[in-house]
C-alpha cells in the first residue's frame, strides 16, 4: 500500500480559493482541498498508529490492505477514509501513548483489512476476535458469529454468513446512515447531547429514509449546489441517541460525518446538514492554515447561544450561520413557508459577530482575508433583502438579546460587540 506520510504535507491554499471557502459557497475548489487535506490527515494518522504498534499481527493486517489495493485502489481508500476509521485511529494513538490506561484495539485494523479485502474481491484469510458476539466489518456492516473465541474471515465469510446486518445505505447511494461501527463517534470525552444512538430498528431506517430523501429533496430545489456539495463532503450520518438537545454535530475525529437527531423534519434536516457540512469544511481549513492565535478562553456573545464563547467557536458559529442565512434566502425565493424570516434573523446574528470577529487582534493575515471575505458575503445578501422590514425587525429583536446577555455577564460586556 502507498506509504502515509511522516507529517501533514503543505498546503497552498490560494486568495480565490480562501475566499470562496470563506463565502460558504460551494466551489470545485474548496471541495478539493476540503478532501485533499482530510485524506493527507487520515494517511498521517494511520502512519502514526503502525510507527507505535509494530509486530507481527499489525504488519500482517497491513500486508492485506497493501494486497487489496493493489487489486482494487478505490474500495481500499473508502475503508481507510471512512469517518470512523479517523476515530479509531485517534483513539488507538491516545491509548498506545498512555500505557497505563485501557488497551488499543489494534485487532480493529485486521476489520479494516478483512472489509477491504472483501470489497476488492480477493482471496484471503484472516483471523479477527469478534467483540460482543459482532464483528463489524467497516463500511460493510456486522456478522455474528453461531459460537464464542475467534473467527476466521475469508472471502466468502459474507455472502456465506448466516445473518449479516449490512450498514444501511440511505436512499442517495453515496451516504451511510451508521448505527453499527463502534467508532462512529469518539467515546472520550464527549457531552450526552452528541452521544450516538443504538443500533436502529427497520422501522427507524425507513424513517430516515423518508426523512433524508424529503431533505435531499428540498436541497435539490432550493440549493442544488450545496447538495451537490454535501453529496462529495458527506459519507456518513450517524443518528443521535434518543434525548438528545443537539439536532446535529461534527466532531473532527470522524471528518466526513455527521450526527444527527432522528426526529426532524425534511425541512430541519436539511438545515441541519447544511451547517454541520460548513463545520467539517472549516476544521479541514484550519488543519492546514492558521486562521487566529487566539486561547479558547470562552469570553464573547454569540447570539446563537446563551454561553460565552472562544474566538474559534464565534468563528465556526458565524461560519455556519451565514451559510444558513444563503440557504434560507435561495429557500425564501423558491416560497418555502417562514424562510424569510429565518434568512433575517441568522444574517442578522452573523453580522452582529462578525465586526468583533474581524477585529480581533490575534487573527492571521490569513484570518483577516477569510473574515474579509465572510462579511463580503453577508453584505451580497443585500442584492436580495426580505421583503416588508424583517431584517430590521430581526435586528431590534437581537439588540434587545445582547442587552440582556451582557445584563449576565457584565464582567464580558466588552465582548458582546456594540
Amino acid at each position: 500500500m502507498s506509504e502515509a506520510p511522516a507529517a501533514l504535507a503543505p498546503f497552498a491554499v490560494t486568495s480565490p480559493t480562501l475566499r470562496a471557502l470563506a463565502s460558504t459557497e460551494p466551489s470545485p475548489e474548496g471541495t478539493r482541498l476540503v478532501r485533499d487535506v482530510r485524506r493527507s490527515k487520515r494517511l498521517l494518522l494511520l502512519r502514526a498508529v503502525l510507527d507505535r504498534a509494530p509486530g507481527a499481527e499489525t504488519a500482517e493486517h497491513w500486508a492485506l490492505l497493501e494486497e487489496a489495493e493493489r487489486h482494487d485502489p478505490g474500495a481500499v481508500r473508502d475503508v481507510l477514509h471512512y469517518p470512523a476509521t479517523g476515530v479509531w485511529a485517534e483513539e488507538t494513538l491516545r491509548r498506545l501513548h498512555e500505557p497505563d490506561g485501557p488497551p488499543a484495539d489494534l485487532g480493529h485494523l485486521g476489520a479494516l483489512a478483512a472489509a477491504a479485502a472483501l470489497r476488492a474481491g480477493i482471496t484471503f484469510k484472516v483471523t479477527l476476535r469478534p467483540a460482543g458476539g459482532r464483528l463489524v466489518l467497516p463500511t460493510l456492516g456486522l456478522l455474528r458469529p453461531d459460537r464464542p473465541g475467534l473467527l476466521a474471515v475469508t472471502e466468502r465469510s459474507w455472502a456465506t454468513a448466516p445473518d449479516p446486518l449490512p450498514l444501511h445505505a440511505l436512499p442517495d447511494g453515496r451516504t451511510a446512515l451508521d448505527d453499527l461501527d463502534p467508532y462512529r463517534a469518539p467515546a472520550r470525552d464527549e457531552p450526552a447531547q452528541v452521544r450516538p444512538a443504538r443500533r436502529l430498528t427497520p422501522k427507524g431506517h425507513k424513517r430516515w429514509d423518508t426523512q433524508w430523501s424529503g431533505a435531499l429533496t428540498l436541497l435539490r430545489r432550493y440549493d442544488s449546489t450545496r447538495a451537490d456539495e454535501i453529496g462529495r463532503l458527506l459519507r456518513s450520518v450517524v443518528p443521535l441517541a434518543g434525548g438528545a438537545r443537539s439536532s446535529g454535530a461534527t466532531l473532527p475525529a470522524a471528518a466526513g460525518s455527521v450526527l444527527a437527531r432522528a426526529a426532524q423534519a425534511p425541512p430541519a434536516l436539511a438545515a441541519t446538514l447544511v451547517h454541520e457540512v460548513q463545520h467539517g469544511k472549516l476544521t479541514a481549513l484550519a488543519d492546514v492554515l492558521t486562521l487566529h492565535t487566539a486561547d479558547r478562553t470562552p469570553r464573547h456573545w454569540a447570539p446563537w447561544r446563551s454561553d460565552p464563547r472562544p474566538l474559534d467557536g464565534l468563528l465556526h458559529g458565524a461560519y455556519a450561520h451565514l451559510a444558513l442565512a444563503g440557504y434560507w434566502q435561495r429557500a425564501a425565493l423558491y416560497g418555502a413557508r417562514g424562510a424569510w424570516a429565518r434568512h433575517a434573523r441568522l444574517r442578522a446574528q452573523v453580522a452582529a459577530v462578525l465586526p468583533a470577529i474581524r477585529a480581533h487582534p490575534q487573527l492571521t493575515g490569513a484570518g483577516r482575508e477569510f473574515t474579509d471575505a465572510m462579511a463580503a458575503a453577508e453584505r451580497a445578501m443585500d442584492e436580495l433583502p426580505p421583503p416588508g422590514d424583517q431584517h430590521a425587525t430581526a435586528r431590534r429583536a437581537l439588540e434587545r438579546e445582547r442587552r440582556a446577555w451582557c445584563e449576565k455577564h457584565p464582567e464580558l460586556a466588552e465582548f458582546a460587540g456594540s
